[in-house]
């Protein structure tokens, strides 16, 4: 049965920490009904790369389906591997990826879930053993019940409402979807009067949709009692793949484009997104998968059930259709300034060297992304590179985010009456575009994300002449190199996110980061040119530091109490560094410590054997990359 919990379960086990230590790679793929057996060997290959951290294969989209198994058989043959396959409903689908799938003396486990029962009796040729998901108990039930229900009364029942949830939790059979879709829905009810209405609406569904199954019906009930515009958003998340991870800002921002979202006095659109998105998944409509640190979704996704309810509704109400998504669309560069109320236009990631002309036609428009990513350039300058943009960029006076734009001689003079810009990115930044840039910058009093890249690697970034940041300056990105830290960073108050990449500084900075009182996340990559580094003070709310490629660096000293509330801490392709950071064990929150590409006497020392053990014996997950002639290896330190 859908909505039984079963990918629930396997996730819980698939995440766990412990159980990701007994496995060296991993991937978990959700099999939709009509897949194709070369996409999903991709898919594989995509996963395990991504989870070793090693760069995916440029040439992949092209292999033939003979390459591919082969890749897949000389990356796994020697590896103790775990795979997951979500929702099977192809009995032959074993037959055809078994070939890709070694197996070896290893301990490798496969497991799959699937609502039919002949499925899982018959999928493997080998020792296999069958699962099946129970209905929930009844108190088990009722307890998650009141938890979605009513947080408005410490989870608990009113009396006047108890004989009435007992009734509904009874109609759910133990389903626990069921049971957190009803408890979101009822949750919106306060009244015994509205509580009454929506159980006999439950009532209605369940008797008059005999064709369904309850739970579809159950799952038909918390949609028709969305509000019109809730209702829009929820059909609008069936547009992405199934099992899809969806970030919180492109979901708001396709709404907003889609014109979902309507105008409050006093609140911007992306507020009202959030509200919208919130509303959803506290409907338990859609599933929240991780909150950021402002306490907002940060992303979410869609249960398979609910995407086909969502699905069969889009059709039924002509909202959309969709199509397979090997099919692909040409849009003509075209018309597409006659797209008057486009809000956002995402066009990073593609071959688009260019947006087209048009685009200055687009009144509305809100957000304007384009940016390119060199995968063999992860870790140094060449990493992100910007495109060129049209002139009369300054027409576009709703524009919020503009990135990654290359920096020309209009360019510079279009962002300076662009005050309205909430992100700016912008590269190929020169000598002489100094004044231009500074001057645009300090005009930028909302002004929240800025990123700024030199035009070559060896060429000074000069930010000298921007009197002070714009106040409310959350995340910055310096890509060049720098001759000093400028002295306007004292007073980035609100600065949470700082990545200092290629300023080559020719002494130790951190004196003048330490006392940013906002500052979480710290990246600093090939950004010194010192031998020691020493945290002597401050980075009292840092979470996560990352050390890149600092090729001179030879020791890192913390001292006692500085950075008392990090949790993740990176070290990459540091050759010179001698041993972990000075100071590492007082780091007691620290959660987990990534190396990758340093030197073996260093790793030797953290083993468990090593003398620099009891320092990091307290960092519950340490793992470290290293590459060879055969390629990339991942090793567990962590305690066992």
């Amino acid at each position: 049965m859908g909505g039984s919990g079963k990918t629930t379960l396997i996730a819980k086990a698939y995440n766990c920490e412990i159980v990701k230590r007994h496995f060296e790679c991993s991937a978990w793929i959700t099999v939709s009904q009509s897949y194709s057996i070369e996409h999903l060997f991709r898919t594989f290959i995509r996963q395990f790369y991504k989870a070793a951290n090693e760069a995916i294969p440029l040439d992949l989209t092209t292999m033939s389906y003979r390459e591919l198994i082969e890749m897949l058989v000389n990356y796994l043959e020697r590896r103790k591997y775990v795979v997951v396959l979500d929702d099977v409903w192809d009995t032959e689908l074993w037959n055809k990826i078994k070939v890709a799938l070694p197996n070896g003396q290893n301990g490798c486990r496969v497991i799959i879930t699937t609502r039919i029962e002949d499925i899982a009796a018959t999928f493997f040729e080998v020792g296999s053993n069958i699962h099946h998901i129970k209905p929930m108990e009844k108190d088990e039930a009722w307890t998650l019940f009141c938890m979605k229900a009513f947080p408005w009364n410490a989870r608990r029942c009113p009396q006047e409402l108890e004989n009435l949830a007992k009734d509904v939790v009874e109609k759910c059979q133990g389903l626990p979807l069921a049971v957190v879709s009803l408890g979101g829905l009822f949750s919106t009810k306060r009244s015994e009067l509205e509580w009454k209405t929506t159980y006999n609406s439950l009532n209605w569904e369940l008797s008059n949709n005999t064709m369904l199954q309850p739970i579809k019906s159950i799952l038909l009930l918390s949609y028709n009692d969305l509000p019109y515009r809730l209702k829009h958003c929820f059909l609008y998340c069936c547009l992405f793949p199934e099992d899809y991870i969806i970030k919180r800002k492109r979901l708001a921002r396709s709404w907003m484009a889609e014109g979902f979202i309507e105008k409050v006095r006093g609140l911007t659109p992306e507020e009202i997104a959030d509200r919208y998105l919130v509303e959803l998944i506290r409907r338990s409509l859609l599933q929240m998968l991780e909150m950021d640190s402002y306490g907002l979704p940060g992303k979410c996704k869609m249960h398979d059930m609910l995407r086909e309810l969502a699905i069969s509704k889009s059709e039924e109400e002509k909202f959309c259709a969709l199509y397979d998504e090997r099919i692909g669309a040409r849009v003509e560069e075209e018309s597409i300034g006659r797209l008057y109320n486009l809000e956002m236009l995402n066009i990073g990631e593609t071959q688009v060297e260019a947006p087209p002309n048009g685009i200055v036609k687009l009144k509305s428009l809100r957000y304007l992304l384009s940016y390119h990513l060199n995968e063999e350039m992860l870790y140094d300058f060449g990493y992100v590179c910007g495109t060129q943009f049209p002139q009369k960029l300054s027409n576009l006076s709703n524009l919020q985010f503009l990135g990654i734009v290359e920096a020309n001689s209009f360019v510079m003079k279009e962002i300076q009456s662009m005050a309205q810009l909430v992100r700016l990115e912008i590269s190929n930044i020169k000598g002489s575009d100094e004044e231009d840039l500074c001057f645009a910058i300090q005009n930028m009093p909302l002004l929240r994300r800025l990123l700024v890249k030199a035009a070559k690697e060896d060429q000074i970034l000069r930010l000298d002449a921007l009197k002070s940041p714009p106040p409310f300056l959350e995340q910055l990105v310096l890509i060049g190199r720098l001759e000093n830290i400028p002295q306007w960073f004292h007073a980035l108050q609100n600065l949470r996110r700082l990545s200092l990449v290629g300023s080559r500084l020719m002494y130790d900075p951190l004196s003048h980061l330490e006392t940013l009182p906002s500052l979480r996340h710290l990246h600093l990559l090939k950004f010194c040119e010192e031998l020691h580094l020493e945290f002597k003070n401050g980075f009292h709310n840092l979470q996560s530091l990352h050390v890149y490629n600092c090729s001179n660096l030879q020791s890192i000293t913390i001292a006692k109490g500085v950075m008392s509330g990090i949790k993740y801490l990176e070290i990459i392709s540091c050759g010179m560094l001698k041993e972990v950071p000075s100071g590492i064990n007082y780091l007691t929150k620290l959660e987990e410590l990534v190396l990758e590409n340093l030197a073996e006497d260093l790793i030797k020392r953290i083993e468990p054997s090593g003398v620099d053990r009891p320092n990091v014996q307290h960092i519950p997950e340490i793992t470290y990359f290293y590459q060879t002639s055969s390629g990339w290896f991942k090793r567990n330190l962590s305690s066992s």
